[in-house]
């Protein structure tokens, strides 16, 4: 099923768009390899992983054996663990030698967003390009969302520029010439992703427009980082067993439209495919069932009054019904997150139609740099609905700008060369874009800001910036406390700030959606609601399959329902893509097809 399985390079990439299922395919193949008796590590640089309840088996920051796999040893590089270790590794040869002052400042830049992702790729090349994986016959890796694996790609490059030009200076990351020392084995591991014969890249995707487009992007990326050595595997292909339902009709020829316009750009890439299977893919059986050719059988037990399977009927509020809670405030923020691929672009865009539809004025947006939400409104957008992006490059550009403009302009020619040098590093445009969203959190005093997030690593990134940017504020300002309002705490202010948690009615999106939650609770932020996404269950199919599936769901919902969630919304999957204003209302009223708004 997996064609290059057969015969398979030493290292192996899955990336790809999150929710695709870039987990489920990297465990499966390594329990393939392990089940064929090659040793196998299994490495996960995903913020956002779980490995531990894919595989069914502890799995910890320091590779270990899975016990129930021969063969397979697997790690979970915990970014905040590996930034910790990063810093008590820069910052320990400088106490009792340098100034206190001198330390206090490199710890101070080493608290930065940026510290986390070079250290994270600096754990991952160990894997790469260092001893930990020299006793493995096959290294696989379940690597993060496509824009933050390629931003941990691009470091290296950029840091090696700054160092030549910088070569006593100092950074987020510590002094230069404790990073100078890491280059040849960041060379290293570049080079090994970029060899074809040590290295295949396999992009995953879903059959869908939204992802083998987002799937084309990151292959164009790689190709520019050099990496061409890609494979395509698109999962979740589905065949109707039911020619009656018009559900499955409809998921059918939307597979095969979203195949039939598959970009350019991975037309020519060899491609494996993978037909969607019934169960949750949580646990050996499961993994192993995913690349087997057996056909899954079906197991539901309601049926209908002529004796079929039926799916289940589970009664939670709309979407629409959940707006009836906050647009009477009349304006606040409405901030949309959750991991790749659970929707949040098309659950932003039908809260904001929703919104505009009672009247009130609204600005839709978006902090996802991959984010296509001007599409998703479509052409007929509503004459009280703006639609914007904060983007990442334009928003970098401008500061770069503002700043050379205001403390620039009386600098000599040597500082203010200098001033560029520093503008360039990194660091910069998580200061443009934090400064960005901050402009939008404040517009939301006035009117409605819908806000689409990146996916669930970045966006824990930007919070964390603005945490920063908070606590700087409260420790450096003379104006009294009571005084100051920062972006963090209108985050916190459930009056002004409603946070929609978005997922999908499976194992893996529901546990991330609860990680992702306890990462806002610590930070003060209580979710206002979590909405469930592309429910089979309330789309009432007929076919075995989806009804099977609509079956699996009702346990991950009651979970949500009963302890995650202080409110629960639940929509449905549509048989046409939830485009355009009116299919976006029909979305949000649970409604198959489009229907009139009443306000």
């Amino acid at each position: 099923m997996l064609s290059f399985l057969d015969a398979p390079p030493r290292y192996l990439f899955f990336t790809g768009k999150g929710g695709v299922g870039k987990t489920s395919l990297a465990c499966a193949s390594a329990v393939r390899l392990a089940d064929e008796g090659r040793e196998v590590l299994l490495v996960s640089t995903d913020p956002a992983s779980n490995l531990k309840e894919v595989l069914g088996a502890p799995v910890g920051d320091t590779a270990g054996s899975v016990d129930s796999v021969p063969n397979l040893s697997a790690v979970n590089i915990d970014p905040e663990a590996a930034a910790d270790e990063y810093r008590e590794r820069v910052i320990e040869p400088m106490v009792g030698v340098l100034p206190d002052e001198t330390v206090e400042q490199v710890e101070e830049q080493l608290s930065g967003a940026c510290t986390t992702e070079i250290a994270s790729f600096d754990k991952f090349t160990q894997f790469l390009a260092g001893d930990e994986g020299e006793t493995y016959d096959h290294v696989v890796f379940d690597t993060a969302p496509t824009g933050h694996t390629l931003r941990l790609l691009e470091l290296p490059a950029a840091w090696s520029d700054y160092i030549e030009e910088n070569p006593d200076g100092a950074s987020c990351l510590g002094p230069v010439s404790g990073l100078e020392a890491q280059q040849e084995r960041y060379t290293a591991a570049v080079e090994a992703l970029q060899d074809a014969g040590r290295t295949t890249l396999v992009l995953v995707s879903r059959p869908e427009a939204a992802a083998l487009k987002e799937a084309a992007r990151s292959s164009r990326e790689l190709r520019d980082l050099d990496v061409v050595n890609q494979r395509l595997v698109v999962n979740g292909i589905f065949r109707a067993q039911d020619a009656g339902d018009p559900l499955a009709a409809a998921m059918e020829c939307r597979t095969g439209e979203a195949l039939e316009g598959i970009p350019d750009t991975l037309k020519d890439l060899p491609r494996d495919t993978v037909p969607l299977k019934g169960h949750n893919l949580v646990g050996l059986d499961s993994l192993r069932a995913l690349l087997s050719d057996e056909p899954a059988a079906t197991a539901t037990n309601d049926t209908g009054t002529n004796g079929t399977e039926q799916a289940p009927d589970i009664d939670l509020p709309t979407v629409h019904e959940l707006v009836d809670g906050f647009a009477g405030d009349g304006q606040g923020l409405v901030m949309v997150m959750g991991k790749g691929g659970v929707g949040k672009t098309t659950i932003a865009a039908s809260v904001a139609v929703d919104l505009a539809r009672r009247g009130e004025e609204v600005l839709l947006t978006t902090t996802d740099p991959a984010a296509h939400i001007a599409d998703a409104v479509g052409s007929d957008a509503l004459p009280n609905l703006e639609v914007s992006a904060i983007d990442p490059e334009e928003a970098t550009r401008r500061y770069r700008e503002r700043v050379l403009k205001t403390k620039g302009k009386d600098l000599d020619p040597e500082e203010r060369e200098l001033l560029e040098e520093d503008l360039r590093s990194p660091c910069t445009q998580e200061v443009a874009v934090f400064r960005a969203f901050a402009r939008e959190i404040s517009t939301a005093q006035r009117q409605f800001v819908v806000m689409d997030t990146a996916p669930t690593g970045h966006t824990l990134l930007l919070l964390d910036t603005t945490g920063s940017y908070h606590r700087e504020v409260m420790r450096t300002s003379e104006i009294e406390a009571g005084r100051i309002t920062t972006p963090l705490m209108r985050l916190q202010d459930p009056d002004y700030t409603k946070m929609l948690l978005v997922t999908l009615p499976e194992t893996t999106p529901v546990l991330e959606a609860k990680q992702l939650q306890d990462d806002l609770e610590r930070a003060g932020i209580a979710p206002y609601a979590w909405v469930v996404n592309q429910s089979l269950a309330a789309a009432g199919p007929s076919d075995p399959l989806l009804v099977e599936r609509a079956h699996a769901e009702g346990s991950q919902i009651e979970l949500v329902q009963e302890q995650h969630a202080e409110r629960t919304a639940l929509a449905p999957w549509m048989p046409e893509e939830p485009v355009g204003p009116e299919r976006l209302q029909a979305l949000a009223r649970g409604a198959a097809e489009p229907v009139l708004a009443d306000v």
